[in-house]
C-alpha cells in the first residue's frame, strides 16, 4: 500500500501543472490500480479476453489526455475517479462489442474492441450501468458509494473517508443500493 501523503502531494503538485509529479506518481499508483483491475475483470467472468493491462492502459490515457486538469482532494479522490473512469471503460467496451454483434460496421473498430469482453456478458453490464445510472438520478451519493465499492474496490472505511460519510451510513447506503438495483434490474428484465 502506498503512503497516502506522499501519493496527495503528487496528485496536487500534477493539478498545479507539475508534469515531473505525475511521472513519479504512475508507479506508486500502479500496483493498486493495477490490483483494483484484476479484482474487477476475475469476478465470474469465464472466458473473459479482456486484459487488466489494457483496461490499465486506457485508464491511464482518459487520466492524462483530460481536457482541463482535475484538482486532486487526495489519494481517495484519485482512486475514486479511477473507478469511475474504469466502470466507463468497461461500459465503452461491452458497447463496442454490442454493436459489432448488431452492425456491419465492424472494420471500424480496433480488434481490442472486438474481444474486449466474452458474449455472455455484455447484456449484463450495459444493464448494471443502466440500473447505476438510474440509481444516481434517485440519489447521487448513494450510486458513487456503490461505484467507489464495486468499480473502486475501496473498503467501507476508505469510501467513508473519501466521501465524508460514517462508515454505518456508507454499510447503510450500500444495503440500500444493492436492494434498490436487484429490483431495478428485476423490473427491467
Amino acid at each position: 500500500m502506498t503512503e497516502p501523503a506522499s501519493v496527495t502531494q503528487l496528485l496536487i503538485d500534477w493539478s498545479n501543472g507539475d508534469r515531473e509529479a505525475l511521472e513519479k506518481l504512475i508507479p506508486q499508483v500502479h500496483r493498486e490500480l493495477h490490483a483494483l483491475a484484476q479484482r474487477y475483470l476475475s469476478r465470474g467472468r469465464r472466458n473473459q479476453t479482456l486484459q487488466a493491462t489494457a483496461l490499465m492502459n486506457e485508464l491511464y490515457l482518459r487520466l492524462i489526455d483530460q481536457r482541463r486538469p482535475v484538482q486532486w482532494e487526495g489519494r481517495s479522490h484519485f482512486f475514486g475517479i479511477a473507478a469511475r473512469l474504469m466502470r466507463h471503460i468497461l461500459v465503452d467496451y461491452a458497447r463496442a462489442r454490442h454493436a459489432v454483434k448488431r452492425t456491419t460496421e465492424a472494420a471500424q473498430l480496433s480488434l481490442e474492441h472486438v474481444i474486449a469482453l466474452p458474449d455472455n456478458h455484455i447484456e449484463q453490464i450495459l444493464e448494471v450501468d443502466d440500473a447505476l445510472s438510474r440509481l444516481a438520478e434517485t440519489d447521487e451519493r448513494k450510486a458513487k458509494v456503490v461505484e467507489l465499492r464495486y468499480f473502486g474496490g475501496m473498503t467501507h472505511e476508505e469510501i467513508a473517508a473519501a466521501c465524508g460519510l460514517s462508515v454505518k451510513t456508507v454499510k447503510r447506503d450500500l444495503s440500500f443500493s444493492e436492494a434498490w438495483l436487484r429490483r431495478d434490474l428485476r423490473h427491467k428484465q
